[in-house]
């Protein structure tokens, strides 16, 4: 890699291709991304277990090496490097502050490492603002200014968007949609160390929690057998049938629903977009979450917000990742 030519970074990065990853607990998935917002290569591997950041830089590093050798011969070569991590981080500084799945980087300067080894200019972002930048760009939330993301996966994360800027809040960790407390008296202890936070009704997590939870109240249940049950598991149960499957998705859709109605009445945006996997599920949940948000919203922006499913899947990251880059 260090043959790269001795233009500065900042001038490197004013074209070319970005490439963009997403470092999750379990895969590290990358891509190079054009300014138009096209994927042209994709690379996918095991997050490394790895003990110290260092050995994350090389990762990437790797990952960025072969990006770069399927890009050979193209008119447009690799400008900046945009990472985004399932955590709190600082931009500013470009440091890892707490990644809980990826525990070596916190404290870590990531991108100070990763511009020092390639020699191009690197930013950092958290998952989930990154995946409503995404969104925004080129998914659901298209021609919106103020949006909400909010992503349902094995837990909840969120992105908010006021006036095209991502609102990062006073110390970078706003948007944590998933710790909105919906149940504060007898609720379900949450990881942060909370009670009845939504994260706990409304996640791949919370649908297999409450699944087991339900079992004595459906005999009769496909979802009685074994405890490697999944949340796909409940959907595919829910899709053929299964009252028990279809309870869990209502109670989802209802603590799900009284979210959305507070994010209404406190932002007011335009659009609220949910992602992550567990909205493949969409049809079993929509219902009860559309009435909670019509009985507690404000009248007015609950009959003026779009509540839609992303579009991006699991490129929105991805692609938010690029847009801040090419807009840094």
């Amino acid at each position: 890699m260090n043959d790269r030519n001795n233009s500065p970074a900042s001038e490197q990065a004013s074209h070319g291709l970005i490439f963009a990853a997403d470092l999750g607990g379990t895969h590290l998935r990358a891509a190079t991304v054009d300014r138009s917002g096209r994927i042209h290569f994709r690379h996918k591997q095991s997050t490394p277990q790895a003990e110290a950041g260092n050995e994350i830089v090389e990762a990437l590093v790797a990952a960025v090496s072969e990006c770069e050798k399927q890009c050979a011969g193209a008119r447009e070569q690799i400008s900046a490097i945009s990472v985004v991590v399932p955590g709190t981080v600082n931009v500013e500084e470009g440091t890892v502050l707490k990644a809980p799945n990826v525990p070596c980087l916190d404290g870590f300067r990531l991108t100070e490492a990763l511009t020092r080894e390639l020699n191009l200019p690197a930013i950092l972002e958290n998952d989930a603002n990154a995946a409503a930048v995404g969104e925004m760009w080129r998914g659901a939330g298209r021609d919106h200014h103020s949006i909400v993301c909010a992503t349902l996966g094995t837990g909840l994360g969120g992105g908010i968007i006021l006036d095209g800027k991502l609102w990062r809040g006073a110390d970078g960790s706003a948007a944590e949609i998933g710790h909105m407390c919906v149940d504060p008296f007898g609720g379900v202890a949450c990881g942060c160390g909370s009670r009845g936070c939504l994260e706990v009704y409304a996640s791949a997590t919370a649908i297999v929690r409450m699944t087991r939870e339900a079992r004595p109240r459906h005999p009769n249940s496909v979802l009685h057998t074994g405890e490697s049950m999944t949340s796909e598991d409940v959907y595919r149960a829910g899709l053929n049938g299964d009252e028990l499957a279809l309870e869990v998705f209502r109670r989802m859709g209802v603590y799900l629903g009284i979210g959305l109605a507070n994010l209404i009445n406190i932002l007011n945006p335009e659009m609220i977009v949910i992602g992550g996997g567990v909205v493949n599920a969409w049809e079993l949940f929509e219902k009860p979450m559309h009435q909670q948000v019509a009985e507690r919203a404000f009248p007015l922006p609950a009959a003026n917000v779009k509540i839609v499913p992303a579009e991006c899947g699991d490129d929105a990251g991805l692609l938010g990742a690029a847009w801040l880059a090419i807009n840094r």
